[in-house]
């Protein structure tokens, strides 16, 4: 009995180190227990530029998605225009990017847009707080646009957006007098006065009773407004 017990033993021992040979690889053609990392023989650099394209990949069709479903009227006006330019979709599926209206631009108040959205980068945009569009009587860069992207139209008629005070931030609100957006606006107080009580008001032009004469939104008041950090008038982009 205790014989068979030993021989039982000794087939089980030799069973298991036969097993353990197997799972360590010592026999011809077993596997290794641990497989070689694809990525372990490339430099930090290299594996991080790995990581961020397989993300990419894995993020575009969700992008995709998602850019499908959304409407074209999804796209906010947030940037600020030239004078005459059409309705902001209808204005980056016509502009050629070409950068004559800002050549024309005497006071240098257009540049290209640097955004990184294809749609965008490279379009005519105006910044006021750098150099607002002064309404020049040449109307330059509506007359030199190839694409009608700018649409030449009278000064009273463009529509770039509409200046919206901030009366918390305005100093006129704590007393001071000043008038710097009044003074400077081209198109004086057909776009901007003082009301009654003596803040500033901007006239809507496509408000009843004004006539379409009123704030075409050049960005001028803006400007020239001198609080800081924040502008007490800043131009709304009308899109």
């Amino acid at each position: 009995m205790q014989g068979n017990l030993a021989d039982a033993n000794e087939e089980n021992q030799a069973r298991n180190k036969s097993s353990e040979r197997i799972c360590t690889g010592t026999h011809a053609g077993a596997y290794n227990n641990k497989m070689p990392e694809p990525l372990d023989n490339l430099p930090p650099q290299d594996r991080r530029g790995f990581f961020a394209e397989s993300l990419r990949r894995l993020m575009r069709p969700l992008a995709d998605a998602i850019e499908k479903r959304l409407p074209e009227s999804f796209i906010a006006p947030v940037l600020l225009r030239p004078p005459g330019a059409l309705p902001e979709i209808e204005f980056l599926d016509t502009c050629h990017r070409c950068g004559r209206c800002a050549e024309s631009c005497p006071a240098d108040a257009i540049t290209l847009s640097v955004s990184i959205d294809d749609r965008v980068r490279g379009t005519p945009i105006v910044t006021p707080v750098r150099q607002a569009c002064v309404v020049c009587d040449e109307l330059a860069c509506m007359k030199v646009c190839p694409s009608g992207a700018l649409k030449l139209v009278d000064r009273f008629a463009i529509r770039m957006g509409l200046a919206r005070v901030d009366h918390a931030v305005c100093v006129r609100t704590s007393g001071q007098p000043c008038v710097e957006c009044l003074y400077k606006c081209p198109l004086g107080a057909t776009a901007i006065r003082l009301d009654k009580s003596g803040r500033v008001e901007v006239i809507d032009p496509d408000a009843a009773g004004n006539h379409g004469r009123g704030c075409i939104g050049c960005g001028i008041c803006e400007q020239y407004c001198p609080t800081t950090p924040s502008k007490a008038i800043v131009i709304i982009p009308s899109g």
